[in-house]
Order: structure tokens, then sequence, then C-alpha cells
């Protein structure tokens, strides 16, 4: 199995047909290097802080972004996306359906217009519409996780 088929596999699972196609989502996995992950968990053992802590060992930059932390990752916490200063490849949002809308509009007002990626079960279909419409590159419902080991896969 190719990367791109790995990948393809992976689209069909997710609940978005608009998501970036399979040789988009390699693009984005090989050129992305700074991520604020929006809603990091101070806890090891849930996803919102297994899946950056993978991408960190990988060698993205991982800036933590948790108003009820001061440090995660052994990085300063920012409190909001709003006090992260450093220019970014790409937002994560870990954070409910109900909310993930707010961050995802606040992460395509950056002016270096990063990729805003909603994980696995996470939609917000009229903000992520709004961004594509704007070239913002949005994915929703997908791993970060699932999707980089697909993407990197020796094959």
């Amino acid at each position: 199995m190719t990367n791109l088929t790995a990948l393809d596999v992976l689209l069909q699972e997710s609940s978005d047909p608009d998501n970036p196609d399979a040789a988009e989502l390699l693009d984005i996995m090989r050129s992305v290097r700074t991520i604020a992950v929006v809603g990091i968990s101070r806890d090891p053992a849930k996803a919102a802080r297994r899946v950056p802590s993978y991408l960190a060992t990988k060698g993205y930059d991982i800036l933590p972004v948790n108003p009820f932390a001061a440090r995660i990752l052994g990085r300063p916490a920012r409190k909001s996306l709003a006090d992260v200063a450093e220019p970014l490849d790409m937002v994560v949002v870990f954070r409910p359906s109900e909310e993930a809308g707010t961050h995802l509009a606040e992460a395509a007002a950056r002016p270096e217009r990063p990729v805003v990626w909603l994980q696995q079960d996470i939609r917000a279909d009229e903000e992520a519409a709004e961004a594509r419409a704007r070239g913002i590159r949005v994915v929703q419902d997908m791993c970060t996780y699932r999707v980089h080991r697909a993407a990197t896969a020796d094959r």
C-alpha cells in the first residue's frame, strides 16, 4: 500500500468530504513545522496530550494552548491562540465541535494563514466553509497521529 493509498483510506473514514485530498495531506505533513495545539491536555493519558507528544517526537515544534496550564511538554502554555506570537504553519484543535468553530475562525484570521486541523470527531462546518472559501486549508474529523503515520510510513 502506498502512502497516498493509506491516506485515501483515512479520508474515506472522515465525515467531511471536503477535506484536502491525499496528496495535499501528504504535503501538509511534510511542510508543516510549527503547530499550535488548542486544547492540549495536561493529562498524558488523553489523546489531546498523546498526539501532540507524538508529533513533538517527530520534529514538529509544538506550542501548547491551554488556559489552565502553566507548562505542557516542557513549553510555556499560552492562554489562547491570540497569545501565540510565533508564526504558525498549522493550528490543531482538540476542543468539542460546539467550541471548535470559534478556534477555527480565530486561526483562519491569522496573517500567516496556517492550516487549521480539527481532530477526529470534531467539526465546524460553517466556519470551515468560510475559511476554505478564503483559501485556507482546513481538515476536519481526522487524527493528525494517524495521518502522520500513514504519510510517513516506509512502504
